[in-house]
């Protein structure tokens, strides 16, 4: 059997190359010419044809045939200004504060061993370097524009890196069967009142005052109004009113996102969110409106590849564990927009430990401090090709279902 442990960590340096240039030339949503121009360059010099898909993104095919497996990565960046120290920041109030910079170099990395292995793939490997997965945009356009399509992948798997975790660098975590990641919905708050000067405010109507009454009572919803157990969350992640201090608000915009783990409870979060936000400004003589944006449904894990992938992965890598061993809710809280691939083929998640926290690394993703460790890369380029190249051979020896 091919060791592509082996021949991944000898790419521990060509992997940190990709990274560093990615981290230092960040873009957010759709808006990454850069690192669409970088990735493009690097498949080439491997000798595959990448090729436009959507607003942002590339795919890739390795080997050939209609039995066909999918590996993805996302290449966003978020609207962060970075914090972390590295000699290879960024600079431009955008930050890889998600480990997106890791992702797209192991997905090169991964297309590298492929490549070099191409006369023994057992069909195709598709990879798909995918925008906007911080905004849950970037999976749904490729899809829209084909991604899904010529050859049609009979499987797809991500790989997720986290961070500030006491496991050791490298630990591959597999999902469980069913949800791994919640739904999630953006949503706006947009309350209006009348302006008037400070210090006359029986004159107008302080849209501050009922914003800050409606986002109290959002936070009774999960309290008092979903059964206990019930996994949701609802975050206010931003208010924005107000122009001076010596007036009274004539609006005030809330931002936020809802993460759930079943349809039934979203679309009721969804609905008592309005019917609260408008009861509570009207009592202050207000109004608001609630507008949900983009968003991503639940990720399902597919039970016959949650099953076969931690045996394909142990016989390369020396740390595999599934997300059931860990103590605690096995399932994340974060969304990933891989969930609308998820809803079409089966599919499965991947966690890469890539920052113990007992060695440092404890600040946790998302953060503008946040720090990873690249020798966690060789594992996570070895379990992708891996998995592409054992789901290839099983489906040809029908020994996958």
């Amino acid at each position: 059997m091919t060791d592509l442990y082996t021949e991944a960590k000898a790419l521990q340096g060509e992997l940190s190359r990709h990274r560093r240039w990615l981290h230092a030339h960040p873009g957010v949503a759709f808006d990454i010419a850069d690192t669409v121009a970088y990735v493009r360059a690097e498949l080439q010099k491997l000798g595959l044809s990448p090729v436009p898909c959507g607003r942002a993104g590339l795919t890739a095919t390795v080997g050939q045939g209609e039995t066909c497996i999918l590996l993805r990565a996302d290449m966003d960046a978020l609207p962060i200004p970075e914090e972390s120290g590295e000699e290879f920041a960024s600079r431009n109030c955008a930050m890889h504060a998600c480990g997106h910079d890791l992702h797209t170099a192991m997905l090169l990395g991964a297309a590298k061993l492929l490549k070099d292995h191409e006369q023994e793939l057992k069909g195709t490997v598709k990879l798909m370097f995918q925008p906007a997965e911080e905004v849950f945009e970037g999976a749904k356009d490729m899809i829209e524009s084909g991604v899904l399509e010529a050859p049609t992948p009979g499987a797809a798997v991500m790989l997720h890196v986290t961070a500030g975790a006491p496991m050791p660098t490298g630990m591959v975590i597999t999902m469980a069967p069913g949800v791994s990641a919640p739904a999630a919905d953006y949503f706006t708050i947009q309350v209006r009142g009348r302006g008037c000067h400070g210090s006359t405010p029986h004159q107008g109507i302080d849209a501050l005052t009922a914003a800050a009454h409606i986002l109290l009572a959002l936070q009774e919803l999960h309290a008092r109004e979903l059964a206990p157990g019930t996994e949701a969350v609802l975050t206010v992640g931003t208010i924005q009113g107000g122009t001076a201090s010596n007036a009274i608000a004539d609006s005030c915009q809330l931002g936020g996102t809802i993460r759930t783990y079943d349809e039934q409870t979203r679309a009721f979060l969804k609905t008592r969110m309005a019917e609260v936000s408008a009861a509570v400004a009207s009592a202050y003589r207000a109004t608001a409106a609630v507008e949900f944006g983009s968003g991503t449904p639940t990720l399902e894990n597919d039970a016959a590849l949650a099953k076969a992938v931690p045996g394909w992965l142990r016989e390369i890598l020396p740390m595999v564990m599934s997300a059931a061993d860990l103590s605690g809710n096995p399932r994340g809280g974060g969304s990933e927009d891989f969930a609308y691939i998820s809803q079409r083929i089966p599919t499965l998640m991947l966690a890469l430990a890539a920052g113990n926290s007992q060695e440092g690394y404890t600040v946790p993703l998302h953060h503008p401090k946040v720090r990873l460790d690249e020798a966690a890369m060789p594992f996570g380029t070895a379990a992708l090709a891996h998995i592409a190249m054992r789901w290839l051979e099983s489906k040809c020896d029908g020994t996958f279902a």
